[in-house]
Order: C-alpha cells, then sequence, then structure tokens
C-alpha cells in the first residue's frame, strides 16, 4: 500500500490553487455582472421611430430599424414602453447609408486591364438623441453618432447580400446605443 505524503510541491500549487479560486470569489462578490446602469426608478421607456434620411435610400431601412431597437430594450430591460412621460426616451435619425468599393482588383490578362470592385463596403451611420428624464439622472443624456459597416464580396449579388448585411451592421449599432444606455461598462 502506497502512502500518501504532502510534498513542499504539492502544498505550493494546493496553495495557488486556493489562492486563485479565493481571488474570483473576491471579484464575484465585488462586482456585479448584471451590467445595469439603470436605476431602480427607471421603470418607462419611449423609442421613436427612426426615419431614414439617408442621400442613399434604402426602403425597409427605418422600418427594421426602428422594431430592431424597440425590440433590443423591451427585450433586455425590464422597461415598459409609453407614449405619455417616458423615463427615457430615444430618438433619431439615419443619416448616412453607402455602399461603396473597397478593393479593386484589375484583371491581367484583360486588354486595358480591367478594373473592378473586389469587395464592397456597406455603411449605415445612425445619428441618436437620449433622454433620461429620470430626476437627477438628466446629465446621463446624450446626443451621439453611431456607424459601422460590413465588408463583402462583389462577386456576390447586392440585391441578395444587402439584407443580411443590413441586419448584421444594424445590429452592431444597436448593441452600440444599447451599452451606452444601459451597460455599466
Amino acid at each position: 500500500m502506497k502512502k500518501f505524503q504532502l510534498t513542499n510541491h504539492t502544498l505550493q500549487r494546493g496553495l495557488k490553487v486556493f489562492s486563485l479560486l479565493s481571488i474570483f470569489f473576491l471579484i464575484l462578490n465585488c462586482y456585479s455582472f448584471t451590467g445595469s446602469s439603470l436605476s431602480p426608478e427607471t421603470k418607462t421607456i419611449e423609442i421613436r421611430d427612426f426615419p431614414n434620411n439617408a442621400p442613399l435610400m434604402n426602403a425597409s431601412l427605418s422600418q427594421e430599424f426602428s422594431t430592431a431597437i424597440q425590440n433590443r430594450f423591451l427585450q433586455r430591460t425590464t422597461l415598459k414602453g409609453t407614449k405619455e412621460k417616458p423615463d427615457i426616451l430615444i430618438e433619431g435619425e439615419i443619416t448616412d447609408y453607402s455602399i461603396t468599393p473597397t478593393t479593386i482588383s484589375s484583371s491581367v490578362n484583360a486588354p486595358g486591364g480591367n478594373i473592378q470592385a473586389a469587395q464592397n463596403k456597406l455603411t449605415i451611420t445612425v445619428r441618436v438623441h437620449y433622454e433620461n428624464n429620470v430626476p437627477n439622472e438628466e446629465s446621463k443624456s446624450f446626443d451621439r453618432t453611431y456607424s459601422d459597416e460590413a465588408v463583402f464580396s462583389s462577386d456576390l449579388d447586392i440585391n441578395t447580400i444587402e439584407t443580411s448585411q443590413v441586419k448584421v451592421v444594424n445590429e452592431r449599432i444597436i448593441n452600440k446605443i444599447f451599452n451606452d444606455i444601459v451597460a455599466n461598462w
């Protein structure tokens, strides 16, 4: 039968593990991972439609963005939607929507070397007005512009890829807005 012996090495390893676990639990107790910076007094929200005022028009962009941002706040917070005296008001407009070539390729076999876009970039920019009407929290209000983009191959049909890329870019912009208003980063 083999006897169990505590060696100096075993004790040091156990002490390291114990120390790391202690630090982890200390951090867990000191920091809340809920991340919400909304006060308990904040109960209602109004999110108005975001009109598309960009020079290049996408017919469904305004409705898609407005619906997605409303869903984000109503599904991921305890806030209730209202049209009368909201604690939080979010409104704004889509100010830019563009699809531009980002990478140029040229065919070396073609006479004169045909130049074409190898990749396109979809960019959406949104101006946001956030108003916090909770007493003593008015200083949290802001006006900011958010922008994001998605790059995709120019070989893909623009009409097919545009819908999915708009959804991706909208999601990124809404994440930024949500984090600036709700998350305690």
